[in-house]
């Protein structure tokens, strides 16, 4: 398949620039799969679709203040007096050492020394592909809070308007920091929403998946085939992964919240169809023909095209499907993206 065969026309006027309050009034676009009927709702009626017995799992990691701006070292000097680069924090390695997204990655070479504040400096100590780099913070504290004080949330770049509230771009279950973005398609539930769906017999499951480059990533080449996925971090604690099975062997159905809920189940589940605790790091790519053997339903926001994630949805629904439901997307002005509406694509 061609990267091509993945595009849709969008007017940039949907593409939301602000969430929605409250969070579950984003509307929703619920897909039957075995009906092949849509119906346009609101993201609160998403109870309306849920079953007692049914299996929500929800990635539950925060996103880091992981934007820094460095001002290069000069070696003459031992000052903070050369080159300022940006850096996006993308997976930590070590206590102390952090693989990031340098621009200009051009003055960020092996050996240059980086100025972020009086506690917190770095040394590039590797050089990538694709303008990556490892660099050694040293530092006089907890790391972490010194992001906290200096770092910067990074919004995608599609996004002009600045957001008044920062934590409006966490998830209200957010626990475990470490991605570079949100998982989006949680953005849309609210603590007492979360409350109605417990409360109707359905189970809701953390798994973790920090997303970094790899989701977000453009396909650059025209073989959406060669295209190659960024490895991201994974958890799924014993407990987790004997809900999900216990669910899936009672016959109630997986429903994913989000992409990346989706690719750390497809990354631990046997040919079986149950899954395995563990940790580790993914970098599964999915688009068609791929199989899904755990996830039945999926949770999601509207995605750009020729993205890795509109293939990813293209695998369960099939691309002409999808294609289609984004038209009448596009046709009925729901708001696409980040801060955008949601999907919810179910079988009965």
């Amino acid at each position: 398949m061609k990267k091509e065969d993945f595009y849709y026309e969008l007017p940039e006027e949907l593409v939301a620039q602000e969430p929605i309050e409250p969070r579950d009034h984003a509307r929703l676009l619920a897909y039957n799969r075995d009906t092949q009927t849509i119906e346009d709702k609101h993201f609160y009626d998403l109870l309306y679709y849920l079953k007692e017995g049914d299996c929500m799992v929800v990635n539950k990691t925060k996103v880091l203040p992981a934007r820094l701006y460095g001002t290069k070292i000069a070696k003459e000097t031992d000052k903070p007096e050369g080159a300022k680069v940006e850096f996006l924090l993308h997976k930590r390695k070590d206590n102390s050492v952090w693989e990031v997204l340098a621009g200009p990655a051009k003055r960020a070479k092996v050996g240059d020394e980086f100025y972020f504040c009086d506690r917190l400096k770095g040394s590039i100590i590797a050089e990538k592909e694709g303008g990556l780099r490892d660099i050694k913070f040293i530092f006089d504290g907890i790391f972490e809070e010194i992001l906290d004080e200096i770092g910067e949330t990074p919004l995608p770049h599609y996004i002009k308007k600045k957001l008044e509230n920062i934590e409006r771009y966490q998830t209200v279950y957010a626990s475990d920091a470490g991605s570079a973005a949100a998982p989006t398609a949680g953005l849309h539930f609210t603590p007492q929403l979360m409350d109605k769906i417990r409360a109707k017999g359905v189970k809701i499951v953390e798994i973790l998946l920090h997303v970094g480059l790899g989701t977000f990533r453009p396909v650059t080449e025209t073989d959406i085939t060669k295209h190659k996925m960024h490895a991201e971090y994974y958890e799924v604690e014993e407990q987790s992964a004997k809900e999900i099975n216990a669910c899936k062997k009672a016959g109630g159905r997986i429903i994913a919240v989000g992409t990346t809920s989706v690719r750390t189940l497809e990354s631990v589940v046997s040919e079986d169809g149950f899954i395995k605790a563990g940790t580790g790091e993914t970098d599964i790519y999915i688009y068609p023909p791929f199989q899904y053997k755990i996830v039945d339903c999926l949770i999601t926001n509207f995605h750009l095209p020729e993205s890795t994630l509109v293939m990813l949805v293209s695998a369960l629904l099939g691309r002409e499907k999808t294609l289609e439901i984004y038209k009448h997307a596009v046709d009925n002005k729901y708001r696409f993206f980040s801060f955008g509406d949601a999907c919810f694509f179910y079988t009965i």
